[in-house]
This record gives C-alpha cells, sequence and structure tokens, in this order.
C-alpha cells in the first residue's frame, strides 16, 4: 500500500515538473505527509491544474497554513542549515479519488527584505471557496498577504492590532487600549 502512494506522489511530482517545469522547486515524497514545493508565481495555476485533472480531482482544500522558520536563539540559528522563512502550506484531498496531497510555497520573511513589509503569496479562494477563512487566518496571525483575496482583513484579532502573534519574534505588546497585559 505506502509504496503505491509513494509511487503515486512520484506520478504527480513528475506530471507537474513536465508541465510546470521550475515553478516546481522540490518534494519529500517520502515524508509521512509527502509535499511538493511550487514557487509563488505558479501557485494558481498549479491548483487549478490538480483541481481540475482526470486523474487528481483534488476538489478539497482542507488547511492553509503558515510557518515560521525562524530560530531565535542564536546558539541554534548558527547550527540550522536553512535561512530564515515562512512556508504557505495547503492540504488538498480528493473526495472521488481517496487521495490527498501537500503543497508547500516558501516565501521570505518580509517582502523585499523590508521588515514591517508583508510577503505575498496569490490567493486561491477563486478555486477552492474554503481559503476565503484559511487565508483570513493565515493573514491575521502569520502577516502573509494573500494578492487577491476577496476580503481580506483580520479574522480573530481586531482590525488596529499591531503585529501577527504566531511569528516567533511576535513580541505582545503590554497593553492595548489602555488595558495592560
Amino acid at each position: 500500500m505506502w509504496q503505491t502512494i509513494m509511487t503515486q506522489h512520484q506520478d504527480w511530482f513528475r506530471r507537474l515538473t513536465e508541465r510546470f517545469g521550475r515553478g516546481i522547486t522540490g518534494s519529500s515524497l517520502e515524508a509521512v505527509d509527502p509535499w511538493i514545493e511550487l514557487a509563488p508565481d505558479v501557485l494558481v495555476e498549479v491548483c487549478r491544474f490538480l483541481r481540475d485533472d482526470a486523474e487528481m480531482r483534488f476538489n478539497v482544500l482542507n488547511l492553509v497554513s503558515g510557518v515560521d522558520y525562524l530560530q531565535i536563539d542564536p546558539k541554534k540559528a548558527a547550527k540550522t542549515d536553512w535561512e530564515p522563512h515562512i512556508e504557505v502550506v495547503y492540504h488538498l484531498s480528493s473526495i472521488k479519488k481517496r487521495h490527498s496531497l501537500t503543497l508547500k510555497v516558501v516565501l521570505p520573511r518580509w517582502k523585499d527584505d523590508q521588515e514591517g513589509q508583508l510577503p505575498e503569496v496569490p490567493s486561491v479562494v477563486a478555486i477552492w471557496p474554503t481559503a476565503n477563512w484559511h487565508e483570513r487566518e493565515v493573514y491575521d496571525l502569520m502577516g502573509i498577504r494573500f494578492v487577491g483575496h476577496p476580503g481580506l482583513h483580520r479574522i480573530l484579532l481586531p482590525e488596529d492590532w499591531d503585529g501577527y502573534p504566531l511569528r516567533k519574534d511576535y513580541e505582545m505588546p503590554s497593553e492595548y487600549h489602555g488595558i495592560r497585559a
């Protein structure tokens, strides 16, 4: 069974690489949760293909999440083999085909390396409407702008909240509107 699933993921990776070339930037097909990494500029095109292709039919977007790869401990940071970055992770499923796939898009922590300028990735709301809430949550808590989202604003925190609490370098304010923490 496991070998069949791994072969299936290898076939998907091959097909995506043939179709989207350099836009497919990596993979880990042997992982417990196999994933394929994409460049941000091919995300929408790849997602539409995965949804519409007769062999794949990924008709469900289960989750969009953001992961902050920042090591704030200087001793541990010196031992890491990666540069600080943000990943947007998409978990897809096909109800009809009974299979799943994870996509990753790697972004800089800040757009154009300017602190405070949010990194951007295209919205997939037009492909899977459930992305609406997921993208808003990732925007709210991680500070990732989803370009083309129909109503990107905070979903859990007040609109005037400063910062993005799931970033590893976030500093909790000592007070909010006169209320001390």
